[in-house]
Parts: structure tokens; sequence; C-alpha cells
């Protein structure tokens, strides 16, 4: 396991787990935040293999 110490703020650390995704690259750590689990479920399955820009796009299309 890697561990990257970090302040998270305590209204993210709130959220439950089930409706977060998290993406990470070497310059940048995204949290995006859902209504429902099914919702995150939906946006795994459909942003799988694609870079945080073309997430981002999903994200604010389907979900913003």
């Amino acid at each position: 396991m890697i561990c990257i110490p970090t302040q998270t703020p305590e209204a993210l650390c709130a959220i439950d787990d089930e409706l977060k995704a998290i993406y990470h690259s070497k310059d940048s750590f995204c949290v995006w935040v859902f209504k429902t689990r099914a919702d995150r479920n939906r946006f795994m399955e459909a942003t799988a293999g694609m870079d945080k820009d073309a997430r981002e796009e999903y994200y604010e299309t389907h979900f913003g």
C-alpha cells in the first residue's frame, strides 16, 4: 500500500465512501461525489479507462 499523508477536509471525510469516486495522477487527486451509490457505480463503469479531463466532462454532463 502507498499512503500519501494529507489534510483532508472533514466535510469530505463525512461523506459515505460509497458515494465518492477517486482519481489520481502524478499531479492531481480528484474526488467526485454522487447522490446515490447507483450514480457512482454508473460513473465508474462509464468512465473506465478515461483520463481526468474526459471524466470531468462526463461528470459535468451527467451529474453536474
